[in-house]
């Protein structure tokens, strides 16, 4: 054994077996994760499941078994549903005592279509015996969510212990956001928080690739944009302002919990109301008359400022997955414009629409119709704890005060998901972004300004950062004796009743835009979800 220091606390332990994972689903995300375990993780990834064959291939020879060699035994499923039958029989063979049973994995990574999380997820935690991580959002439905949190709570292994479960809930551990956690509720640097605006400028040319040509345009094929793209902002705010300051303690006090929840917003601008009079009939940038002078422009988006600059990656790889197997560039031309230039008519059923994206679609003239603008507003009341003063230093009322938040979605920005947010509370006020802290003091009147690290390109860290927890948690479970509920509080940071709650929210937000109404959240959570879990144990 060799000895290695520990990425999470610095202490030098001994390594035993590394953590071994599978990834379901090889695309944008499924990769990212695996680079990430690769270059930051004591863990492996050892197998991958995926339907298409060119990514399938392409990450297992970049990500687990190289250029010379063979798949292994378990190493490669063509789906998730093949891995699930593959690990009933590898179990029963080392029931049964084959000695040449190879080892199975201890950890997933789900990471398939969001509307494919249920079913996922729900087949793993009935496998049992597997620690998951499943990328945001947990479900495109509240009553999938809901599912898919009470099978977990009873995802066990053979002798009745939790397994560790994470979700794609990136910001929280990005370096910039544990800081600004830190410096709020800790250090609490302003005092009580009163009021905190939190932006998410998702990008003029993004939020057409993602939301009106892309996979997320449609609710009926996915869901509305606040759970598909923010869903992780609802969670910062809930994880700021709702859950307590030091998350690993065994004995937390309770989480202050929101009062009131309401929302506006609409498909404001991609719509065919909004298309220029110069493009006439054209439903498709290739042949639009306008085509070279629009800003939107499929052609300049994907080639002239994607592949013929170089980038064969997202998003021109989400257009063309195997754009890298062509070689020459003019080929890989040819099949990107070729894509380009698909469309569809009046002709087509609406299903067969529906089934796929269409990246060279005039945005003007697409099916979309989730939201491109959405305000959401939650409030709080004043909730002191009754008990005395906790080892945290903090007097029972102190965060527990009456505050609001204000979260926005907007598609029109030059930033693309660089978000920024203004923190104001009794001693000060905090603006920041996804470079930098800057604390005002009201009581010295002195502003520091605190540099945050960027590590990699994935939501500022977070996405390294989200992974180095998960392989450590797995890791503390699997060689150094520690429970699950441990590995989740301390490693993971983050409850399973927290994420069913940030989601709730959203769910919660979208009744409020929808019935134009301000809602009442310790209501509606008792009705929609502890109500739906009831009829599931009633059941």
């Amino acid at each position: 054994m060799t000895a290695f220091e520990d990425p999470v606390d610095g202490t030098v332990v001994e390594e035993t077996r590394p953590p071994r994972l599978l990834v379901i689903g090889a695309g944008q995300r499924g990769r990212a994760y695996a680079r990430a375990v690769r270059s930051d993780t004591k863990g492996i990834v050892v197998a991958v499941a995926e339907p298409d064959d060119y990514k399938r291939a392409e990450f297992g020879r970049s990500l687990i078994w190289g250029d010379s060699e063979p798949p292994a035994e378990g190493a490669s499923f063509s789906d998730w549903r093949g891995f699930i039958a593959y690990e009933q029989q590898r179990r029963a063979r080392r029931l049964a005592g084959d000695g040449d049973t190879p080892p199975g994995v201890d950890g997933v990574f789900v990471c398939v279509q969001d509307e494919m999380h249920r079913e996922v997820v729900l087949a793993l935690t009935e496998l049992g015996g597997l620690h998951i991580m499943c990328e945001k959002p947990l479900a495109t439905r509240l009553q999938d969510c809901v599912d898919m949190y009470g099978a977990l709570r009873s995802n066990t292994n053979a002798n009745g212990e939790q397994m560790v479960f994470s979700i794609g809930h990136v910001l929280r551990y990005s370096p910039h956001n544990m800081l600004l956690r830190k410096l709020l509720l800790q250090d609490r640097v302003i005092g009580d928080i009163l009021s905190v605006v939190h932006t998410e400028p998702v990008g003029w040319w993004h939020f057409t690739h993602s939301y009106v040509r892309g996979n997320w345009r449609r609710e009926s094929t996915s869901a509305p944009s606040l759970l598909t793209k923010s869903c992780h902002d609802m969670d910062v705010l809930l994880w700021l302002l709702c859950s307590p300051p030091y998350s690993s303690l065994p004995d937390l006090p309770p989480p202050h919990l929101p009062s009131t929840v309401s929302s506006t917003g609409a498909l404001q601008y991609f719509k065919k109301s909004r298309k220029p009079v110069g493009a006439g009939a054209a439903t498709n940038c290739l042949s639009c008359p306008i085509e070279e002078s629009c800003k939107y422009s499929a052609k300049n988006i994907y080639v002239g400022q994607g592949l013929d600059v170089g980038n064969t990656e997202w998003p021109v790889r989400i257009v063309v997955p195997d754009i890298e197997s062509y070689g020459e560039k003019s080929k890989a031309r040819t099949a990107l414009l070729s894509a380009l230039a698909e469309d569809y008519d009046a002709g087509m059923p609406d299903a067969q629409v529906a089934q796929r994206n269409w990246f060279g679609r005039c945005v003007y003239e697409s099916d979309n119709d989730v939201c491109d603008e959405q305000v959401v507003t939650i409030t709080w009341d004043e909730d002191p704890l009754p008990a005395s003063p906790r080892d945290t230093g903090l007097d029972p009322a102190g965060g527990r005060g009456a505050k609001t938040a204000t979260f926005h979605m907007v598609a029109q920005t030059q930033r693309v998901c660089q978000r920024y947010t203004s923190l104001y509370g009794v001693d000060g006020e905090i603006y920041a972004d996804s470079y930098k802290i800057v604390v005002q003091d009201f009581r010295t009147g002195k502003a520091t300004t605190h540099e945050t690290p960027q590590e990699g390109e994935g939501h500022g860290g977070g996405d390294l950062g989200l992974t180095r927890q998960f392989v450590a948690a797995v890791d503390r479970v699997k060689n150094a004796g520690w429970s699950a509920d441990r590995a989740q509080r301390e490693l993971i940071g983050c409850s399973l009743e927290e994420v069913i709650r940030s989601h709730a929210m959203v769910f919660c937000a979208e009744e409020a835009r929808r019935g134009k109404k301000v809602v009442d959240w310790r209501e509606w959570w008792a009705d929609e979800v502890e109500g739906r879990l009831s009829k599931m144990s009633a059941n």
